[in-house]
């Protein structure tokens, strides 16, 4: 009978293994044109289905989880909301009038603005926000188009470390380990200063020849035409600015930053129903829905892989070849993450190794954390390299697919395997010194 058992749990163990890896290579292919989110709940109901999981512990998986579910959805309509004030086309004109008519000046305040955008917003919203709006700034001015939508989509993912907020990869990992405000600010600030102003750097030397001339400012619409409703705009700016104010403090006493950003969308949702600037269906066509799905199927199969010992295993795995030591667990944890982003996407990849650094916390403190930041440094950086790493770089692919743009894998590896490799290793050198 105990061998019966064991032999049952062996099955059990190899079906569940299958199937992840099934899930994690659909995800990558996407096989008849199906999305992530349906790869993801497929592998979830099959493993229900089959009785691998329970319902109860899928359900209490799920809700176990709610803060970052609740922080895709207040991010999103913060965004949305913001995007009707017209904020984002304003500051975009700003950046043009600030740069004396220099292409040069306006690339740079392009990273400039989108770091802004992705370090509070996220770096989704960088890349579904500025990508559109850049697109039609630079074809206005007649300039090159490809050297700012490139600017747009890396600096989506280098500057998404700044604050726990500035990506839901944060929220992800920062859920089962907790990192305060300070200890984050410590590891992971000044690593993202450094690669921001390395990958602005590269990007300029890549294409100074494209960036020589000047545009004219004539071509620019009347600032005013940039806002529809002045009052609602105002408004706007005044509670992001209250949001940014509640994300340090909220970040800080480790209140649950969902609740922050659920809170803020709350009150522009207001300002704009009463307004009139927007409807709660328009709104509900703005947000991406299937995103929750695609998090709650991968919740389920990792749930279910950790049930079976194979995340403890992998996670005693990169410990060893981590040495046990801070400086071998930053580079484990950064090349790991990184190589795995670009096979599978940061999300799952995530996922995945939070469950399995549940079994490095009896190591010493210098080695959780490099472990910790190197999985979020090495997730948030990492998907830079492929077209395939982050849900950021996928909604970039398709809004330029919208305008007539193909830029294919190759294309992009080309300038990827340029520019990431050099800052994964000075932001990896970095958190070891900072540890």
């Amino acid at each position: 009978m105990a061998l019966l058992f064991h032999l049952s749990n062996q099955v059990r163990t190899i079906l569940i293994a299958i199937i992840t890896v099934v899930t994690l290579l659909g995800i990558m292919l996407r096989p008849w044109k199906m999305n992530e989110a349906q790869v993801a709940l497929l592998g979830a109901a099959l493993l229900l289905l089959l009785g691998l999981i329970t319902p109860q512990k899928a359900l209490f998986t799920l809700v176990g989880d709610w803060n970052t579910f609740f922080f895709f959805l207040g991010m999103m309509s913060l965004s949305a909301l913001a995007e009707v004030a017209g904020l984002f086309d304003w500051l975009a004109f700003q950046a043009a009038r600030l740069s004396g008519s220099s292409a040069r000046r306006l690339f740079f305040n392009t990273f400039l603005l989108g770091t802004l955008i992705s370090m509070f917003l996220s770096n989704d919203a960088t890349a579904l926000i500025l990508t559109p709006i850049v697109y039609t700034l630079v074809t206005r001015l007649r300039l090159p188009i490809l050297p700012f939508l490139f600017a747009c989509t890396f600096i989506a993912d280098t500057a998404s470390f700044l604050l726990p907020v500035s990506n839901p990869i944060n929220i992800i990992v920062t859920s089962r380990f907790p990192l305060d405000l300070w200890a984050f600010l410590r590891l992971l600030f000044l690593p993202s200063l450094l690669v921001i102003g390395l990958n602005i750097g590269i990007f300029f030397l890549l294409y100074r020849r494209q960036l020589s001339g000047h545009f004219d400012l004539k071509r620019l619409p009347n600032l005013e035409e940039t806002i529809g409703h002045k009052t609602y705009f105002r408004y706007t700016c005044g509670v992001l600015i209250c949001v940014g104010v509640a994300y340090i403090v909220a970040s800080a006493t480790q209140f649950p930053l969902s609740l922050v950003t659920l809170g803020g969308a709350l009150l522009l949702l207001i300002g704009a129903l009463g307004w009139k600037q927007i409807t709660i269906s328009k709104l509900g066509k703005q947000l991406s829905w299937s995103i929750f799905g695609f998090i709650a199927g991968m919740f389920i199969v990792v749930q279910a892989l950790e049930s079976t010992g194979l995340t403890t295993q992998f996670g005693q795995l990169l410990l060893h070849l981590s040495g046990n030591t801070p400086l071998g667990a930053v580079m484990v944890g950064t090349l790991g993450s990184a190589l795995g982003t670009n096979l599978i996407n940061n999300v799952p990849m995530a996922v995945v190794l939070t469950s399995s650094l549940q079994s490095v916390q009896h190591s010493s403190l210098a080695v959780q954390h490099g472990f910790v930041a190197a999985t979020i440094f090495g997730c948030d950086l990492g998907p830079n390299l492929t077209t395939v790493g982050s849900l950021a770089t996928v909604l970039w692919l398709l809004i330029l697919r919208q305008r007539n743009l193909d830029v294919s894998g190759w294309d992009y590896f080309k300038v990827g395997i340029i520019t990431t490799p050099l800052l994964l290793i000075v932001g990896a050198l970095t958190i070891w010194l900072l540890l």
